[in-house]
């Protein structure tokens, strides 16, 4: 796994200096500052998964980061400039899923090859497994970027709210595109603490949820009552912003981070005597649960979380993710990173 570690001289020094390089405002975008975190879950989190632990020490540069995800007609105007499809509006190469599938594995009908996406179905009724994802999530031709749901639906009247349908390849290419780049898992948890070493970006206060998120109000996954408004993505920044400006970092969308998802990193990290360095994530995928696919880390919950069931909207929940789908709950946001001045 690639970590790189500073001098513990030279953060002790940082962490003293209070006063840090005053940086020029770039439209859409907040200056996170240089910092130190805990990263992974708190102590008092029940909720947290074993691949959040143990928490460790991280310090990150400073960087710009957007302070709302990126919206339907952010990702149109990428589309109108480049004619970029993504690749829900592609057909699927054969060739390349059987590489992340047992050998063997049988090629399925051609009618499930043709472009589309996973979208969200309600259950008819309460479910007592809630591990078994297929009773929720179909494959629906036709559902991309932008018809989220499948033919009928539309962003029409939607521009504000996070694009979805969304694989990482596609918010590479946007990136690329913007001058920018995804954030690193570490990136993305320092900023949605803004400097709180709670379990919720906007505190420790749980019942703060519903004025706070955009998620799952009701019983997971049959009832959502949806008493604000939204019964899947609210228009960006509907909610307050935490501490460092930035809006959304718990709730509404899922997004990319850079990293490849490792079932075991944390632990890897917390060997470490020093605070770790700007880490990069690490070196190859590894998730015993998926063991054919490597997939990335995706941040930040959204409106299909809920506390009874996966509490993702926390600042350390992480979620294992196929860089090679989208779904309609998957946005993401960029960062432009700065190049430090030592």
């Amino acid at each position: 796994m690639c970590i790189r570690d500073r001098s513990l001289s030279f953060l002790l020094c940082l962490s003293c200096n209070s006063v840090q390089k005053e940086m020029s405002p770039i439209e859409g975008m907040r200056w996170i500052p240089a910092g130190s975190f805990s990263q992974g879950a708190r102590p008092n989190d029940n909720m947290a998964m074993a691949h959040e632990k143990p928490a460790h020490e991280v310090f990150v540069d400073g960087f710009y980061m957007d302070s709302k995800e990126v919206s339907n007609a952010q990702f149109k105007a990428f589309v109108l400039a480049t004619g970029y499809l993504t690749l829900a509006e592609r057909a699927v190469d054969w060739e390349q899923m059987k590489l992340q599938l047992p050998i063997g594995t049988q090629k399925p009908a051609d009618s499930l090859l043709m472009p589309g996406a996973l979208t969200f179905k309600a259950a008819a009724s309460k479910l007592s497994n809630l591990y078994d994802f297929s009773q929720w999530w179909q494959w629906t031709l036709g559902a991309n970027w932008r018809q989220p749901q499948g033919p009928g639906s539309t962003i029409e009247g939607r521009e504000s709210h996070p694009v979805v349908q969304i694989a990482y390849q596609d918010a590479l290419a946007y990136c690329e595109w913007a001058g920018r780049s995804l954030p690193t898992e570490a990136q993305w948890e320092y900023a949605a603490r803004g400097g709180l070493e709670t379990i919720y970006s906007w505190g420790a206060d749980a019942s703060l949820l519903k004025d706070r998120a955009n998620s799952w109000e009701g019983s997971f996954p049959d009832s959502n009552l949806a008493t604000n408004g939204y019964e899947n993505t609210a228009p960006t920044a509907s909610y307050p912003p935490n501490n460092f400006g930035l809006y959304d970092m718990s709730g509404n969308v899922w997004e990319w981070t850079q990293d490849w998802y490792h079932a075991q990193y944390y632990t890897e990290l917390s060997l470490n005597t020093r605070p770790v360095e700007n880490p990069l994530g690490a070196e190859k995928a590894y998730n015993p649960n998926n063991p054919y696919t490597h997939e990335k880390v995706i941040k930040g919950g959204s409106f299909l979380c809920n506390a009874a069931y996966c509490a993702s909207y926390r600042a350390s929940a992480r979620m294992a993710s196929d860089p090679n789908s989208s779904a309609e709950h998957i946005g993401f946001r960029t960062v432009l990173n700065v190049a430090p001045s030592h």
